[in-house]
């Protein structure tokens, strides 16, 4: 029984599990809680709407800046929100229409979908780009991963599809916070806008799952049946090419 590995997986799924409960945390403080608060605050206060919004839209740069700095690296999605915090205090100092700067939100949403259907069209795309460098590129998982890429198109079809399927949910996503921006009041749209990412991003995340399992059990199935072979398996014999006998 090895122990050792054992306690080497297990410590790196607790490690896994705890990074995921940050991340879901620094969501819930900056992005939506702190921006809220904020934002009621400073109308309150007597504060002008274009005003607080703009002040209370800089909070989630602030995970941002932390992860830059900390990693010395600014990551695609950290930098979307930042282009979406600018494009948002441009248009705002600019016009001081209030409907103008919640729109930002939808700037980093429809710049991301558009990048996830663009990458289909060259090389790899993003999802299975991501999804192997969550797992590690050189660990076991993600050299699999690369393996499988090169070898089998049904798995490149897979992460194909799943890059199709988010790239029109945010592109969606981004569309559907516009109209309610200028249909609502602003801090409704307000409220909309920073919890509408989050519903779209766990059912996505909830059929990818389910679709990845239920793709992988597909491929269990033809591996068992021959349909498939893995490198490393034995050829089954109904892929064998029968050879010759000799007869006296």
């Amino acid at each position: 029984m090895n122990t050792s590995s054992d306690a080497t997986q297990t410590a790196s799924t607790a490690v896994a599990k705890g990074a995921r409960a940050r991340s879901l945390t620094m969501i819930a403080i900056f992005d939506i809680a702190a921006p809220l608060a904020a934002y009621n605050v400073l109308r309150s206060a007597g504060m002008s709407t274009v005003a607080s919004l703009l002040l209370s839209g800089v909070f989630p740069a602030i995970p941002v800046s932390i992860d830059a700095t900390r990693h010395r690296r600014l990551e695609v999605v950290g930098a979307l929100v930042v282009a979406g915090i600018l494009v948002g205090t441009v248009l705002g100092l600019a016009s001081h229409n209030a409907r103008l700067v919640l729109v930002e939100g939808s700037v980093p949403t429809g710049v991301f979908a558009l990048g996830l259907l663009g990458s289909l069209l060259v090389g790899q795309p993003l999802m299975f780009r991501f999804a192997r460098e969550f797992a590690g590129p050189d660990t076991a998982k993600g050299r699999e991963m690369t393996m499988l890429w090169q070898r089998y198109e049904g798995f490149r079809h897979v992460f194909r599809i799943i890059t199709a399927v988010w790239g029109i949910a945010f592109l969606i996503e981004a569309a559907l916070r516009i109209v309610v921006v200028f249909n609502y009041s602003t801090g409704t749209a307000l409220t909309i806008s920073k919890v509408a990412p989050l519903v779209f991003v766990g059912i996505l995340f909830a059929w990818t799952v389910a679709y990845g399992t239920h793709k992988r059990k597909e491929g269990a199935r033809m591996t068992a049946t021959g349909e498939l072979t893995l490198p490393g398996q034995p050829e089954p014999p109904s892929m064998k090419i029968a050879q010759p006998t000799d007869r006296a």
